[in-house]
């Protein structure tokens, strides 16, 4: 009796010591088969993460631009719009720190194509050696509030660049939330939009074509998707040769913007890698 309960507890560890050496032959295998998948880095537009911009195809739309208009260029509509908002962006100008009622001030009108329902006006004044600009946003048909961006006063950023600072990047959502657009709005014209705003004059062409060859070999702008829906838009200005500058635009999957970033631009030489909008259309990544 004793040899027979010896017999079994040896055949029960046995069984035992199986089928442990299984499960992990099992999890072992499990686990290189999920190593071995290939990961998505890019994810298709869905009900979850709507397309939140218009690619315009493979190719970077040349033809996208911001346009600055001269106080005597603008439309008779637009002048009255102007006009009408004055007294709240001067006070709002004021609450920011700047003399705006009292100073004698330059005005021109941003056109931004990818905010038409926004009428946007910059202000500049120089003076002793310094120069304050601010943005002033206005909406159209009276859906929205007069906003401004304060971008440099006598010289000086408020808190921090105006490229980078969380009032801007703060009063750029409250437009986009107030513009309801009928359709995704194109990517490189917000990301012209949002550095015309914050007081750059962005261009995606030269405007000297004896200087288009040393521009950077790898292309100007493109836009990713990010695999939680986000969107990551960016750009080089080349507006602002010998000096290029490197705009970037982070986006959540709801289309708020949550960072952006102006930085110089690497030169050519560098092995940076650069997207382009194809791979919005979930074409994977070579």
């Amino acid at each position: 009796m004793g040899q027979f309960r010896i017999l079994s507890a040896a055949l029960t560890g046995v069984a035992f010591a199986l089928s442990y050496a299984l499960l992990g032959a099992l999890l072992r295998a499990q686990n290189a088969a999920s190593t071995s998948m290939p990961q998505p880095r890019l994810v298709r537009p869905t009900a979850d993460h709507p397309m939140l911009f218009a690619t315009g195809g493979d190719s970077l739309p040349s033809a996208v631009r911001v346009d600055f208009l001269a106080t005597d260029q603008i439309t008779p509509q637009d002048r009255e719009l102007a006009t009408d908002a004055d007294a709240e962006i001067t006070e709002r100008a004021r609450a920011a720190g700047f003399r705006f009622d009292q100073d004698k001030w330059n005005s021109q009108q941003i056109v931004c194509s990818a905010l038409p329902n926004h009428l946007f006006m910059q202000f500049k004044r120089s003076g002793n050696g310094s120069e304050s600009i601010l943005t002033a946003s206005i909406p159209r048909g009276g859906q929205g509030q007069v906003r401004i961006v304060p971008i440099m006063r006598r010289g000086y950023s408020l808190f921090s660049p105006a490229p980078i600072n969380a009032q801007t990047v703060s009063v750029f959502n409250h437009i986009r939330d107030e513009e309801h657009p009928e359709k995704a709005p194109e990517w490189l014209a917000t990301g012209l939009c949002y550095a015309a705003l914050a007081g750059a004059r962005p261009s995606i062409e030269s405007q000297e074509e004896s200087k288009i060859q040393k521009l950077p070999a790898a292309p100007s702008g493109g836009l990713t998707i990010q695999p939680q829906g986000g969107a990551v838009i960016f750009f080089t200005d080349l507006a602002t040769l010998p000096r290029l500058m490197q705009w970037t635009m982070t986006f959540d999957g709801h289309g708020k913007l949550l960072k952006a970033a102006h930085f110089p631009a690497p030169k050519s030489k560098d092995k940076v890698r650069q997207t382009t909008p194809a791979e919005v259309q979930g074409k994977p990544v070579r």
